[in-house]
């Protein structure tokens, strides 16, 4: 299987498991990504449509912008990473971001902090201000090619900014739904910093699996992905387990890794 690269760097994205995830996913005329994040689902399933959703307004505000604009934005972003591979300059553009009401200028600056930060890290304060560290990479660029392969998908689907409760229950039967949540730390101290500034705690967690089953009841499968804990096949009782290991990355060194335990959680649509 070829797998398409996603333009965006995405912490815990699933650039790498998309052949385990489309065949759980299993033939429908439409996937739907409640937590769409760096799209690698989409870009490697076929389906005739897609609805892709995040409560993530500056991720979303990219996918719209790069989908009508195609090339003149692409060429627009290319000129953020003209010498401004610093420390300061980096600063700089992170600042403009975080005050900025310009989507254009926030969906090309968001690229460029994506493509610059600590790991790709995309992670806000309370106030909703990104403040993901300066990377110190060697040369980041644009990534170009990519970003077209997405603008060409694109046009078979509908970006969509909401949470995932507003977006899972557009679901109809036909559908399959795919979920990759913030996943449930795997210890008190592995709490992962905060994707968007409301976080996603254990209600929201228990929300989601209530809804897979709501929805699978339906007609509609579910799948979710998470990590392999008690906690969570206590929640997922209903659904069917697949277990595997996954690398870890720990910081820039691609060659200091460790695995942690995964899981696909399959709730079997209803036969209506």
């Amino acid at each position: 299987m070829i797998v398409s690269r996603p333009f965006l760097k995405w912490p815990g994205g699933k650039y790498r498991l998309v052949e385990r995830i489309s065949k759980a996913l299993g033939p429908a005329n439409r996937l739907i990504e409640p937590f769409v994040g760096s799209g690698a689902v989409f870009l490697n399933t076929h389906y005739d449509h897609f609805l892709l959703a995040d409560n993530n307004p500056d991720l979303i505000n990219l996918y719209q912008t790069l989908h009508k604009e195609n090339q003149t934005f692409i060429r627009y972003a290319e000129k953020l990473f003209q010498d401004s591979n610093n420390a300061e300059s980096y600063y700089a553009n992170r600042d403009e971001f975080n005050n900025s009401k310009n989507i254009r200028r926030k969906a090309a600056l968001f690229i460029y902090l994506n493509r610059h930060c600590y790991n790709g890290l995309c992670r806000y304060n309370k106030s909703g201000g990104f403040n993901s560290p300066f990377g110190r990479y060697k040369q980041p660029s644009l990534p170009v090619d990519s970003m077209q392969a997405f603008q060409q998908k694109s046009h078979h689907a509908d970006f969509q900014l909401s949470s995932f409760a507003e977006t899972m229950r557009q679901a109809e039967k036909g559908d399959v739904v795919y979920c990759d949540p913030p996943y449930v730390p795997l210890s008190k101290t592995a709490n992962f910093t905060n994707y968007s500034a409301e976080g996603f705690g254990l209600e929201k967690q228990e929300e989601l699996a209530d809804l897979a089953r709501e929805i699978a009841a339906k007609g509609v499968r579910v799948v979710i992905s998470n990590h392999d804990t008690p906690e969570i096949k206590k929640l997922y009782k209903t659904a069917k387990f697949s277990e595997f290991e996954v690398p870890r990355f720990i910081s820039q060194d691609t060659n200091n890794r460790n695995t942690a335990s995964e899981i696909l959680a399959v709730f079997k649509a209803a036969k209506n």
